[in-house]
Formats: structure tokens, C-alpha cells, sequence
């Protein structure tokens, strides 16, 4: 007998359901390949029926009929940017942190090349020196020109290493002081200048050179040089050593380019929000606004630049021309961003104040049209576009055990939240909002500076431990794990993921306790948000509280703190939710799939 198909398009994965008269056989997952709603997509939908089809004894030939959906396409790597009013300053301050100081202390003082100490004459009473370390320099001679010059009552106040020798020194001097190490660009601290070093006690951090204010006064700044330098005590802000100094040249120079706004068009009215002053007033005008039809940035502004790039990709990839390409929605979140401090000697960053924004394209049924007619040629079967995503989710959802109408349902997929409600006579309305898995991946990394995309998708999905010895780990919930045997030394004394059982450390000197509240605030601003959204929506009140019953589906549902978070917000409103199990058998996934193959079941 034929089989029907149901193909989920989805801007991480492509999900296939088959049946033959109605009654399922089997299922298949795949990653999406290219950009939701391209032909790109094609080799996916072909790879996720061919991995379906291997589970039974039928062949594509016995495909009769393959439903796809109407996807509308989040642009994940281009609309998903954090948006800040960013500020650049040549200061001549710089700072920096590293991760092994010595001693303790503030000392001020002139820096000199650590071989010069022996020219200098007795001055005990005199200005404060701090002498500058090279890599070529072993610690011992360093401890011994610096003990030498101690004996003679030179006023040796601190110490700047290049190599990581800091502790080492320290324990061989003379006289207790903060010995900075890890200085990685050493060459470029110039000699004869005024610097200030500090060195905090074990489980404190700096608080002289972390105020604006202590800076200015150990350099006498004026109230004009001590605005500038407010990024370099921003970015010492809660570190446990610091150094700063400064430079003869004593030239400011700052760029600003501004965030912008974003107006926002309507069906009934039109609107503006300026994203300095974040993603509330955003949200506000869009609500005011809804139901959108397109959003643009003011040009020449990082808003401008950003809405514009959405555009131009979704036209190179779609064929269209750039202004028949329309944002139907729009997601803003505030959070951080670290900027690099200009003139840092060692990377320094300052984290500022940022608005992270996810666009969603207008979904464009003939482009899904033109994948459909080029799907029914390769495969010589018969392809539809099916109908819009929510819909069909809700057709699916129903199939879960101890469901039935009236209900809502929320489809939390990587770009997307979809939520739809149906009532007792079947009528459904349906809303489709930029903003889901993904948005959370991007926060993760931008607010903890991760370089690599992949270490902020895993942190997001597993939970987090601290290896305290060889045969323990404390999770994040504080209960603590003891082992037989020894763990590995590569993860001793690391924040660490558990994935599969495996224990994974996390490069990232972030402590755990940072790390789990920017993960749990990240799914807070991006899911909560984006689902009660979702429901005032579809609500025919426009009320949380008309709605009953919400089942939630998708594969971020599938995470371990989405669904309680969810749950724990709509509990407030007095909504039932929990995930749903598509089939029975499938769990929170395959809902649209299911979906398009009961639509196209209905049809026939």
C-alpha cells in the first residue's frame, strides 16, 4: 500500500513522519541542511525520509505522497546579533588581570627594566620603583636583583612579570608586595611612567584600581581624563589583581556609533523604539504595533546595519529583490557584551550594556512552492506544501494521550516559537515569533565571552559540576558525587558538563555559579518571554487566563529547564502545561510532521 509522508522543516532539524492508512510506521530525525525555508533544504528532507524508510521494508518508490511545511525562516546567523551603542577609546590607561598574582597590597610607583635596579642609587625615602620582567629573565636572577636592590634601601613597591612566575617570586622576597604576572605584551609597557599595582588578600578583589575614583587619585586626574578611563575600572570590576598605568602621550580619542532605532509598521499603526533604551521599550512598541507587517533600522547605525543584512541574505538566498523581503517579527533581549578595552596589555574586556535582537523573515509560500515542484521532480512523487507550522503542531499535539480540544499548544523549536489554539469546533489561530533555541545559544556566548559556538550550545543543554578532587564533583544543585575511581586530571579543580555520563571541562574561567545564572536568565528572556507572548496572541480574550490547557512541543522542550520554567510562569495564570508525547510514542517531537501526515490524510 502508499505511504504519506510529513517532512518538519525546522531551522535545526528535519523531522519525517510516515504512515500507511493512517496508521504510523515510522519516524526520522535529521540536522537541517542550509537556511529554513531554501532549497538548501532539500538534501535534508531526502536524508530524513531515507533514514525513516531504512526503519521499514518499503522503498521511496512506495512514497505516494510527501507533505511539507510552511516554513518561515529565522535568520540564525545574521539576525541574532547583540546591538550596542559601542564607544572606543585610545586611552592612555590600560589594566590587566591575570590569573596567578602574588603577594598582596597597592604599591605605586615608576616602572623600570629590573636590570637598571642596580644603577639606582640608595633612595629609601624617595619615589617608589616597580620593576618590569622580561620572558628572557629567569625568576631567581629576577628575585635577586630585586632582594639586591631591597638591601641597598632602593623603594621597590611591586613587580611586572611576562611568565607566569608571579608566586614564585613573591615567596622569595624580602619585603611583602603585589608581584603582577602573565603580562603577554610586557614590551609594549613603557619605562619612566607612572604606574599602580594591586595585589588583593586570597578570596577578595581589587578595590582601589576597580574605582574610577582611586584612579584618578593616585594620577591626579582631571574630571575630563577620569570619564575616560571608567572602561579599564569596569573591566577590573570584581578581579583579584590589577595593574594600570599611564603613558606619557596623554591623547583621548573616542568613536561612538550609535545603536539606532527601529521602526516598526503595523497593519493599523506604525511605531519607533531606540534600542539604547532597551529591549523593554523595543518590545513595547512592538506590541503596540502588532500585527506587523515589516521592520526597519534607521541607516547608518548598527540597528540599520543589522535589519539590513536579514534582508540581504533572505534575497540572495530566496532570488527576490531586497525590498519584497519583509520582517514579520521581531525579539529583544537585553544583555551583555564584553568590548575589548583599547591599550589593554594583556586582552582586557569591559562588558557593556547590549540588546540582543532576533528577525524573522515573512514566511513565502512560493518559495516553499519552488522546493516543493523541485522535491516532486527528484523524487518522482507527488510533494505539497501543507500548511502553516503552528497548525499542523496542534493537529499533531492532539495525538498525545489525554489530550483533546479545547487546547494550546507551544512548538519551542532553534529559531522559532510557534504557539496555536484550537477550540471545541475545531477553529485554530496561530501566531509564529522570531526567537527560541538559538537566541539562548547566542546570549550564552556573548555574555560569557565564548569564542567557540559549540561550548555555548552544550552548556545549554547539560548541567553543570565543579570537580573538587580526583574522586568527587559537586553539581550545580549543591548535591555531591563520589567516585571510584580517580577522574582524570584534565578536569581536576574545572567547571565541568555531564554529557552521556562523560564529564566535559568548560575553558572558560567563569565559575560555575556565573556560568548557571547566565544559562538559566538566557531561557527566561528568551522562552518565558517569547510564550506568553505567544498565548496573549492566540488568546481569543487576549488573556493568559482564558486558556486551560497548553502542551508543549518541539525540541527545545526537550530540555531539562525549559518545561519546569514554562510550567512554573504559566502556573502564575492558573494554565496546566506540561510536554507533551506526540503519538505516544515520540515525545515532545514529530508534532508538525504527525501534523502533515493527518492533514494530508484528511485531503485524500
Amino acid at each position: 500500500m502508499p505511504l504519506i509522508a510529513g517532512i518538519d522543516i525546522g531551522n535545526a532539524t528535519t523531522e519525517v513522519a510516515l504512515a500507511q492508512d493512517g496508521r504510523f510506521v515510522a519516524s526520522g530525525i535529521v540536522a537541517t541542511t542550509g537556511m529554513k525555508g531554501t532549497r538548501d533544504n532539500i538534501a535534508g528532507v531526502i536524508s530524513s525520509l531515507q533514514q525513516a524508510l531504512e526503519k521499514t521494508s518499503w522503498s521511496l518508490q512506495d512514497v505516494a505522497k510527501i507533505c511539507i511545511n510552511e516554513a518561515a525562516p529565522v535568520i540564525g546567523d545574521v539576525a541574532m546579533e547583540t546591538i550596542t551603542e559601542t564607544i572606543i577609546t585610545e586611552s592612555t590607561m590600560i589594566g590587566h588581570n591575570p590569573q596567578t598574582p602574588g603577594g598582596v597590597g597597592v604599591g605605586m610607583g615608576t616602572t623600570i627594566a629590573v636590570e637598571k635596579l642596580a644603577l639606582l642609587s640608595n633612595d629609601r625615602f624617595a619615589q617608589g620603583w616597580i620593576p618590569l620582567v622580561g620572558a628572557e629573565m629567569d625568576f631567581l636572577e629576577a628575585v635577586w636583583l630585586i632582594n639586591e636592590a631591597l638591601d641597598r634601601g632602593v623603594n621597590v613597591v611591586a613587580a611586572i612579570l611576562k611568565k607566569d612566575d608571579g608566586v614564585l617570586v613573591n615567596n622569595r622576597l624580602r619585603r611583602t608586595m603585589p608581584v603582577i604576572d602573565e603580562v603577554t605584551l610586557l614590551e609594549k609597557v613603557p619605562q619612566g611612567v607612572q604606574a599602580a599595582v594591586e595585589v588583593a588578600a586570597t578570596g577578595q578583589v581589587v578595590r582601589v584600581l576597580s574605582n574610577p575614583y582611586g584612579i584618578a587619585t593616585f594620577f591626579a586626574l582631571t574630571p575630563e581624563e577620569t570619564q575616560t578611563i571608567v572602561p579599564i575600572a569596569r573591566a577590573l570590576i570584581g578581579n583579584r589583581s590589577a595593574v594600570v598605568l599611564k603613558t606619557p602621550k596623554g591623547d583621548v580619542r573616542s568613536r561612538v556609533i550609535p545603536a539606532g532605532k527601529i521602526f516598526i509598521s503595523g497593519e493599523k499603526r506604525g511605531g519607533e523604539a531606540d534600542v539604547a533604551q532597551g529591549a523593554q521599550a523595543i518590545m513595547q512598541a512592538m506590541n503596540a504595533c502588532a500585527p506587523v507587517r515589516d521592520i526597519r533600522g534607521e541607516a547608518g547605525t548598527h540597528a540599520g546595519g543589522m535589519l539590513e543584512r536579514v534582508r540581504k541574505v533572505m534575497a540572495s538566498l530566496s532570488g527576490h529583490d531586497m525590498n519584497s523581503v519583509h520582517i514579520q517579527d521581531l525579539l529583544a533581549v537585553d544583555t551583555f557584551i564584553p568590548r575589548k578595552v583599547q591599550g589593554g596589555i594583556a586582552g582586557e574586556y569591559s562588558m557593556e550594556n547590549a540588546v540582543g535582537i532576533a528577525a524573522m523573515v515573512k514566511s513565502d509560500r512560493l518559495q516553499m512552492q519552488a522546493i516543493a515542484s523541485e522535491l516532486s521532480e527528484r523524487l518522482n512523487t507527488s510533494v505539497e506544501v501543507g500548511g502553516v507550522e503552528a497548525n499542523m503542531a496542534v493537529a499533531g499535539a492532539l495525538t498525545t494521550p489525554g489530550c483533546a480540544a479545547p487546547l494550546a499548544i507551544l512548538d519551542l523549536g532553534a529559531g522559532s516559537t510557534d504557539a496555536a489554539i484550537i477550540n471545541s469546533d475545531g477553529t485554530v489561530r496561530a501566531v509564529h515569533l522570531a526567537g527560541a533555541g538559538n537566541m539562548v545559544s547566542l546570549l550564552i556566548k556573548t555574555e560569557l565571552g565564548l569564542s567557540d559556538p559549540f561550548l555555548a550550545e552544550e552548556i545549554k543543554k547539560y548541567p553543570l559540576a565543579k570537580v573538587e578532587s580526583l574522586f568527587s564533583i559537586r553539581h550545580e544543585n549543591g548535591a555531591v558525587e563520589f567516585f571510584r575511581e580517580p577522574l582524570s586530571p584534565s578536569v581536576f579543580a574545572k567547571v565541568v558538563y555531564l554529557k552521556a555520563g562523560e564529564l566535559i571541562p568548560v575553558d572558560n574561567q567563569t565559575s560555575l555559579e556565573k556560568i548557571r545564572l547566565v544559562r538559566r536568565q538566557a531561557k527566561e528572556k528568551v522562552f518565558v518571554t517569547n510564550c506568553l507572548r505567544a498565548l496573549r496572541q492566540v488568546s481569543l480574550g487576549g488573556s493568559i487566563r482564558d486558556i486551560s490547557f497548553v502542551v508543549l512541543v518541539g525540541g527545545s522542550s526537550l530540555d531539562f529547564e525549559i518545561p519546569q520554567m514554562i510550567t512554573d510562569a504559566l502556573a502564575h495564570y492558573g494554565v496546566v502545561a506540561g510536554q507533551g508525547n506526540i503519538r505516544g510514542t515520540e515525545g515532545p517531537r514529530n508534532a508538525v510532521a504527525t501534523g502533515l501526515v493527518l492533514a494530508g490524510e484528511t485531503e485524500k
